[in-house]
């Protein structure tokens, strides 16, 4: 495997950063997931978007402008000579001293993994996901806001660890009101009499891609989306509950604290969503 680290392509035993690194040292940087689909990167545009978002809520100047990043991600694609995988794009503050202030950092790294990456087992998308709901909270929108996606999950690392102690592939996280936010790196929808409804991001849901795109997905089907603070007590009496992320497409769920959804059964509903998103992805995005 080649990893790109800042123009150089070096092979995957030998790429490096320094152990200075503020990325390591403090969780100091930004990353993106991102799909490869039959040679396109799939909304290469949205997630450089969110990138540089993410980098200017945290005062991390990028020296790299963003066809510069684009060309980057796809030639690293290319240099693994992947048609379909999953790209790990991350941006560190650079290495500095052993003091929390970024001031000693004068040198951003990037580095882009491209690999395959397989987030569930096969039997789930046709079975469904059970959940728990973990005792982690995630942290509240006015320290950290959600839709940076900085490379500080151990909030969420916390609640997956709850959730294999207790023999759950995935978590339910709520924010510190008791509201659902999002699942340890999925963003949550549920049906509810012929409505979609999702957490919104003053929830402390991430305003994900593939999110978008199942939204973009309801408006052309014809279904009314709607944003709010959702309940336990709303996921347990959902006719449809699904998660969605970058890595795990869209996942149906057919049970949430031992409260069958849907009779335990995945939703017609869901289906027609992954049936959709599995059109889209074919067509759109960057050609490598």
């Amino acid at each position: 495997m080649k990893v790109y680290i800042n123009g150089v392509f070096f092979e995957q035993e030998d790429a490096k950063i320094s152990v200075f690194d503020h990325g390591l040292l403090y969780g100091d940087g930004i990353f993106e997931g991102i799909r490869l689909y039959r040679g396109n990167c799939f909304r290469l545009d949205e997630h450089l978007e969110r990138l540089e978002y993410s980098a200017k809520a945290i005062l991390l100047e990028l020296p790299w402008s963003r066809a510069e990043i684009s060309a980057a991600v796809c030639e690293t694609c290319r240099k693994n000579e992947l048609s379909d995988g999953y790209i790990r794009l991350i941006v560190t503050r650079g290495k500095g001293s052993l003091g929390l202030s970024p001031r000693s950092c004068a040198d951003p790294q990037m580095i882009i993994i491209a690999d395959q990456i397989k987030l569930y087992p096969d039997e789930y998308y046709s079975q469904g996901l059970k959940l728990m709901t973990a005792p982690s909270r995630r942290i509240n929108p006015a320290a950290l806001p959600p839709m940076v996606k900085s490379l500080n999950y151990l909030n969420n690392i916390l609640a997956k660890i709850e959730a294999a102690n207790h023999g759950y592939e995935e978590a339910l996280m709520l924010n510190d009101q008791g509201f659902v936010a999002e699942c340890t790196g999925d963003n949550v929808f549920i049906v509810h009499k012929g409505k979609l409804f999702t957490p919104h991001s003053s929830s402390g849901a991430l305003v994900g891609i593939t999110r978008q795109v199942v939204i973009d997905i309801a408006k052309d089907l014809g279904y009314e989306l709607v944003e709010s603070n959702l309940t336990r007590y709303d996921l347990w009496n959902a006719e449809e509950c699904f998660l969605t992320g970058t890595a795990a497409e869209v996942i149906p769920v057919v049970e949430i604290d031992g409260r069958r959804i849907a009779n335990g059964q995945p939703g017609t509903l869901t289906a027609q969503f992954l049936d959709a998103f599995h059109r889209r992805v074919a067509v759109e995005g960057t050609k490598i």
